[in-house]
């Protein structure tokens, strides 16, 4: 297994200014659009479409852990990155799933509980650079294996 590399200087603080950010965003969305029946809608429709792009493509075994369906065996070009979660499913390849990993996950999933399918479109407008996403930040860095455990100044959840 590759060592995570450690994350630029100042990343930490740039990680903090980006869930400020992502929180004044939250403000100015409708609450009947945040954690309703409305954002429930777009978690299942999440959740079907997990299920539909996982069925079609994975080879691995299908498991239910720590409240996500994993969908293991993918090909590398059905999802980003390490995996993917979309609505309650996580889509990966052949690695290895850590506790960690799926704790991560499971923030993904609450996300999406409580954006709907706000949850892509907000994910996207947050940037691919995890250290700046605030949506991999609040799921812990470390759990997703973006920053090395025990880097000086980093804790594992926001």
């Amino acid at each position: 297994m590759t060592p995570i590399p450690a994350p630029p200087a100042g990343w930490h603080a740039a990680a903090e200014r980006a869930v400020i950010r992502g929180r004044r965003i939250d403000e100015a969305i409708p609450s009947f659009l945040l954690d309703s029946p409305i954002s429930r809608v777009g978690y299942w429709y999440g959740c079907a479409v997990g299920w539909v792009w996982g069925t079609l493509w994975s080879t691995g075994p299908v498991e239910k852990r720590h409240g996500l369906w994993v969908f293991r065996g993918m090909p590398r070009w059905t999802f980003p990155r390490g995996g993917s979660c979309v609505g309650g499913c996580f889509l990966t390849g052949d690695g290895r799933i850590s506790d960690a990993l799926l704790r991560h996950e499971a923030v993904h999933k609450r996300q999406w509980q409580r954006y709907g399918l706000l949850m892509p479109v907000l994910y996207l407008l947050a940037g691919r650079n995890p250290l700046r996403n605030r949506f991999e930040i609040e799921a812990g860095l470390a759990d997703g294996n973006y920053v090395p455990r025990g880097t000086a100044g980093v804790s594992a959840r926001w």
